[in-house]
């Protein structure tokens, strides 16, 4: 029996496998044998034609790829990199990769290439959280675990659908209610995760920094916030006082679109809680003010000092197995390595440390600048940033400018796949070791299930073979991901909180490591918690009489990303419908759209065709499609958080078209 990890979403459910089936891991402390659909179809996803497993190559996106050599591929990559400036090479990386894979390629290109261009598609999912994060409680660093649910009274999942997208962690919060739980779901869309709250706040689209405002103001002016651990320990505090007396609290709480009766109802169980947690993810995350609204939530559990302490916190929900594993690495363009910055300090200890005089001094490009930044060599690792990056059709016609663009991936089907001069192929889950670390903190091992296919090899050992065909030997001399690990442990004792160090590489597979245990306050210089008064601004695409409808986008419970993985033939039989456009029954009467009808959702930017299900769980004026239908981002405009650069995905304005 050999153990192992899930390779989908961040909450990383142990897993085993005895070459004939692949079950839920019972001794492991995330999951507990529990295992969701997308889950127990991963060895199919492994075996699936739709496997890129040879190298390929061509000179023009017009020609048709053809079959090379791996020493063919690296050579020619090595040749444009050395023919490039640094400025104008650019690192695209995933999520979806191990560590040890990050730990190579950020090291490669910020360390001897010597780009701050290196950035993952976290950037889309997590970056408003992690700026939020650092701004406030000093890192990017998540307080508090999933099983503090156990611990806790009140549980708020705001813009978090963890019904579809963090399965096996809905499930264990269905435990904890049992146990005595209260949940409150914040959503636009009356999803199934809501239908297990005891209170379900339906709130309007752009509401959220009000909502979180409001408690705040109703926790000062009832004086509510812990009074003693304001003074001792956070920052800002009068500033805010003095902020909200002029707030407008009836025009916030009607852009929330909740009544005064409703937001009562929620605040007296808020009151009442002794021990609170606050989950969020995408909902909040993707939005043009998405930092804001990520410090307007913190802001709530500074003014409690409901933070650093069993039962309590603030927990942001990731949606790719490896995205906190990613950001530890460096693998933001914001960060240089292990959460140290670009200051002269950090650049001097990188630089002795890798023993490199070319490492990166200045923050680079982010995924979402990438293709608009005129770049002569793009490296995409592990993603389609031509399926998820917003207003498609713009993006094709940038990436076409592109000199030479290289994609590494496992699968061939790819939508950024038509626009690559060089196709690596790359080992996927099953087919390679290493770790990752899940949403809170937790470093397990993901274990080789069986052969690698044909000609594929891990993402580590890709990236190491172009740094040797640049001449970077001696640094990138590894034999296994072991090793890299090892190398990256040495480096996490460059930053003082990071005791990633005390790790056991051999025992990861059988007994987890959670890192940050030992940390029970803020990680500012002064070592206080900041409070930051922020505003809805609204500054999202609005409605208009053309385009009368708000688009939000979000995942469904048995499918990944573009389904390149989950939407295979021999994993259907069990899974829900793909393709669909939720629509409130007064908007289709209005349409004269039954359920079932097939339709065209066009925006500013493009259109789509799908098919209309007619729901109350949506409120009037929005549509719902889910991200596994390809086509979602022809409609979501290039509209990105100031701070975060992440993209404002759930907020653009469009129209419905009975076809």
């Amino acid at each position: 029996m050999i153990k192992s990890v899930c390779g989908y979403c961040g909450v990383g459910c142990g897993l085993e496998y005895d070459e004939k089936s692949l079950i839920g891991d019972v001794t492991y402390p995330v999951n507990f044998g529990s295992v969701c659909s997308k889950g127990v179809s991963e060895l199919v996803s492994i075996q699936t034609e739709s496997r890129l497993l040879r190298p390929m190559i061509r000179e023009n996106i017009d020609e048709d790829l053809l079959t090379c050599k791996w020493e063919d591929a690296t050579s020619l990559i090595a040749q444009k990199i050395k023919q490039t400036s640094k400025e104008k090479i650019g690192f695209y990386l995933s999520g979806q990769l191990l560590t040890e894979d990050y730990y190579i390629a950020n090291k490669l290109g910020k360390g001897f290439i010597g780009t701050g261009n290196v950035d993952t598609n976290s950037r889309t999912c997590m970056s408003s959280a992690v700026v939020a994060y650092k701004k406030s409680i000093g890192a990017d660093f998540v307080p508090l675990r999933m099983n503090d649910i156990f611990k806790s009274d009140l549980l708020i999942l705001a813009g978090a659908n963890t019904a579809e997208a963090h399965v096996v962690f809905h499930n264990r919060i269905k435990k904890a209610k049992k146990e005595g739980l209260k949940v409150v779901v914040i959503d636009p869309r009356n999803t199934d995760t809501a239908k297990i709250a005891d209170i379900y706040l339906p709130i309007k689209v752009g509401g959220d920094i009000d909502f979180f405002n409001l408690i705040s103001k109703r926790l000062i002016d009832e004086e509510l916030y812990n009074k003693e651990f304001v003074e001792n320990h956070i920052n800002n505090f009068e500033l805010l006082k003095n902020k909200f007396k002029r707030a407008p609290v009836t025009k916030m709480l009607k852009r929330t679109g909740l009544t005064q009766e409703q937001f009562d109802e929620f605040f007296e169980l808020y009151k009442k809680s002794d021990n609170i947690i606050t989950a969020w993810t995408m909902g909040l995350n993707q939005s043009v003010q998405g930092v804001d609204k990520n410090l307007a939530l913190l802001n709530t559990h500074l003014l409690t000092g409901k933070i650093f302490k069993e039962g309590n916190g603030p927990l942001s929900l990731t949606g790719q197995p490896n995205a906190m594993g990613g950001r530890e690495v460096g693998g933001l363009s914001t960060t240089l390595a292990v959460h140290l910055g670009f200051d002269k300090e950090s650049v001097k200890k990188v630089s002795k440390f890798w023993k490199s005089e070319n490492v990166a001094t200045s923050a680079g490009l982010t995924a979402t600048q990438m293709l608009e930044a005129n770049l002569d060599v793009l490296i995409i690792c592990h993603t389609d940033p031509i399926y998820h990056l917003p207003n498609r059709n713009k993006m094709e016609q940038l990436i076409k400018k592109i000199p030479f663009v290289v994609e590494i991936n496992a699968y061939e089907n790819s939508e950024t796949a038509k626009y690559a001069h060089v196709r690596l192929p790359a080992s996927p889950w099953g087919e390679k070791e290493g770790t990752q670390t899940n949403l809170d903190r937790t470093i397990t091992r993901q274990e080789r299930l069986t052969r690698q296919s044909i000609d594929s090899k891990p993402d580590w050992e890709i990236f190491q073979l172009i740094a040797q065909e640049l001449g970077f030997k001696e640094a990138f001399n590894f034999k296994n991901p072991k090793e890299i690990f090892l190398e990256y442990q040495e480096m996490t004792k460059l930053n003082g909180y990071m005791d990633i160090h005390k790790a056991d590489y051999d025992e990861l597979s059988n007994n987890a490591f959670i890192w940050g245990e030992k940390i029970k306050g803020f990680l500012t210089p002064d070592k206080k918690g900041n409070l930051f008064f922020v505003e809805n601004k609204l500054l999202s695409e609005k409605t208009s009489l053309e385009y009368p409808f708000i688009l939000l986008t979000g995942r469904t419970r048995d499918q990944w990303h573009s389904g390149t993985k989950t939407n295979l033939p021999a994993t259907l039989l069990k899974f829900k419908e793909l393709n669909f456009c939720e629509i409130h029954p007064h908007d289709a009467q209005k349409l004269h759209i039954k359920d079932g009808d097939a339709i065209k959702v066009v925006s500013k930017r493009g259109e789509l065709i799908t098919k209309a299900l007619v729901t109350e769980s949506i409120n009037e004026k929005n549509i719902f499609i889910p991200i596994s239908n390809r086509d979602v981002n022809y409609l979501t405009l290039d509209l990105y958080d100031a701070e975060s650069l992440q993209p404002d995905y759930n907020h653009s304005a469009v129209k419905i078209l009975k076809i």
